[in-house]
């Protein structure tokens, strides 16, 4: 299947907001859920693009869906070069979602870099559904730098608190997200406090690290290369427990969202 590009632009240094015109199947994507993307034609690259969903909106053909990603290999520079009216190949949506906890009147968002593109569909649905639905938000955002910190506007129009880190201080705290989150932690009521969150694999570690003596539920999306998204290629394949034992489960079916408890870590 194919999309339409309605805009790609770029928003930081090789990052790129793109959106696209898709069919009526993606009113039902849910945060947490993605696409696979790939330019098209007979040249290279053959593989599609794992990239997460950012925001879902309505459209006269359809839906409309606006990917948050970061020109860094092959196949997303290739995208880069796209542009209004040209057409990407596009499969999905993909995977599983974000869920709620019971009880839960506080959502704690913790992204690093590119990680907060899932969390701003998720903000977006906590803070904007039905009345019965909607909850706090916080979200810890954090970026190498002030220049490629993203998505802070697009959740605070949702109300949601931000805190903001940077590697270099020059925006918020100054040092690693995970940081921030761990040294306001304490604030939040563990029974009604779920945590959300998507980043690098060091970044999500020490997630785990974090919150392993509290009894605070937390999910984390996983970000692996994978040629298919289908559960056929084997490539995102990732260690979690068992009943039995150590287990593997593939990000692109079983997931992309996991218990955070359940990651074996490497």
């Amino acid at each position: 299947m194919t999309a339409e590009i309605l805009s790609n632009a770029e928003v930081a240094p090789c990052h790129y907001l793109l959106a696209l015109a898709v069919s009526p199947v993606y009113r039902d994507a849910r945060p947490g859920q993605f696409v696979m993307l790939r330019p098209g034609g007979l040249g290279i690259p053959f593989l599609g693009r794992p990239l997460g969903i950012y925001s879902l909106s309505g459209h006269a053909r359809g839906a409309r869906i606006e990917i948050l990603y970061r020109a860094a290999g092959r196949g997303t520079k290739v995208i880069s070069t796209r542009c209004e009216g040209d057409r990407l190949e596009v499969l999905g949506p993909l995977g599983n979602r974000f869920t709620c906890f019971p009880g839960m009147d506080t959502a704690v968002l913790v992204a690093g870099g590119i990680g907060i593109a899932p969390l701003v569909f998720l903000a977006e649905r906590l803070t904007t559904g039905p009345a019965k639905d909607r909850v706090r938000v916080v979200a810890y955002i954090g970026a190498r730098d002030a220049a490629t910190l993203l998505g802070v506007d697009r959740v605070r129009a949702f109300g949601a608190e931000v805190r903001i880190s940077t590697d270099d201080g020059s925006a918020g705290h100054r040092g690693p997200v995970t940081e921030l989150f761990r040294n306001e932690m304490g604030s939040f009521d563990t029974a009604r406090t779920g945590v959300f969150a998507c980043g690098p694999y060091p970044m999500l570690r020490r997630m785990g690290e974090i919150v392993a003596d509290r009894p605070m539920p937390c999910q984390v999306l996983m970000e692996e290369r994978m040629a298919c998204g289908m559960g056929a290629c084997l490539g995102c394949t990732i260690e979690v427990r068992g009943p039995g034992g150590p287990e593997y489960r593939q990000v692109c079916t079983d997931g992309p969202v996991f218990d955070l408890r359940d990651i074996l870590w490497r």
